[in-house]
């Protein structure tokens, strides 16, 4: 696999747009049809259940849309999802923005993966992403990451902090990519302090139920592990993550963010005192490198891995209490210089 070597991270503050409507729902883009202005055109994203606003994976989406609208100086346009739809409701939103002359189009997430088999061989001239998800195709990128190293540093950290040898885990969809975050962090707990116990809970089986959406099924779950004397919850749960903090923050326990840096998140800014850390992924970053390969008339193809190596993972030390944690940062340098070194193979299940 194909890596990016040393993406920077930009500190994009997200802001929202105006959507206009459109038969798949809203976009900051123009709704031109056919080719016309095809060259005024740059990237556009279709976004995974949550939307925008979710603080997380989306929001960090954006964070890369931004920065290359800002960085090309052209149009854009980001599309929110719809409730209940079907994958031919996902083609229809990709094929619409490469109609409209976008380039590249990315589909935020792997519920995208059926949709980008199905349409990016049509519109051979437009480079197609997918965030999570691997897809074979001559004009499409994969931008998948080692969610698992970043998971197995926020294990660390959780048993470092943890008072009561509990800690809690809540995956937003019982699938593939969420025991990734499962297993690393299991590993990563266990591996610091064998003494120290996990409570894992899913809330849904399928995005379709409200995993990765419903904030109350994420605060339900965590005041369950609570319960139970967990001190410390990670949650890869998307929107429903927002639940999980404000329940940690409401038990003065700590939470675990994911993705996004959710200690800076402005509307978590009433819980970031009880937010550890954050288990990141670039995604901002690899939406921009991809952007930015099809302006450079390069497009990348294939499958890009964005690991702890490449800084496209990696552990937020942004709140000052991480570092007030007796051992925690230094355990967490000797776990990502092990993981680097390949010392440290970490699980995917």
């Amino acid at each position: 696999m194909r890596r990016i070597s040393r993406l920077t991270r930009a500190a994009v503050g997200v802001a929202s747009l105006a959507l206009a409507a459109t038969a798949c729902g809203g976009t900051s883009g123009e709704s031109d049809s056919g080719d016309e202005g095809k060259d005024d055109k740059g990237l556009a994203i279709a976004y995974d259940i949550g939307g925008k606003g979710d603080q997380s994976f989306n929001d960090a989406a954006y964070a890369g849309l931004e920065r290359a609208q800002k960085e090309f100086g052209y149009k854009t346009a980001d599309i929110e999802p719809t409730e209940g739809e079907t994958d031919a409701d996902k083609e229809q939103r990709l094929a619409s923005l490469a109609k409209q002359g976008y380039n590249p189009v990315i589909g935020v997430g792997f519920a995208y993966g059926p949709a980008m088999k199905a349409i990016a061989s049509k519109y051979p001239d437009t480079t197609f992403g997918i965030v999570d998800s691997v897809v074979e195709g001559k004009n499409v990128a994969s931008l998948v990451f080692a969610e698992n190293e970043a998971s197995y540093l926020a294990g660390v950290a959780a048993a470092k902090a943890t008072k009561t040898n509990t800690v809690g885990f809540v995956g937003g969809v019982d699938v593939p990519l969420i025991h990734k975050f499962e297993a690393g962090y299991k590993q990563g707990v266990t591996d610091t302090n064998p003494k120290v116990k996990v409570i894992s809970q899913y809330l849904t089986q399928t995005a379709e139920e409200g995993g990765f959406s419903s904030p109350d099924k994420g605060r339900a779950a965590a005041e369950g592990q609570i319960e139970k004397k967990a001190d410390v919850v990670y949650q890869a749960a998307g929107l429903s993550g927002q639940g999980v903090i404000e329940a940690a923050a409401k038990a003065k326990v700590w939470a675990i963010g994911v993705d996004s840096d959710q200690y800076k998140q402005e509307a978590l800014a009433a819980y970031k005192d009880h937010i550890l850390t954050s288990a990141l992924k670039d995604i901002d970053g690899a939406v921009f490198a991809l952007a930015e390969s099809v302006e450079d008339g390069k497009p990348l193809t294939g499958t890009q891995t964005f690991d702890l190596e490449s800084d496209g993972v990696g552990l937020s030390d942004a709140n000052p209490k991480y570092a007030e944690v007796p051992g925690l940062t230094d355990a967490v340098a000797k776990a990502k210089e092990g993981i680097i070194s390949g010392s440290i193979t970490v699980k995917t299940e």
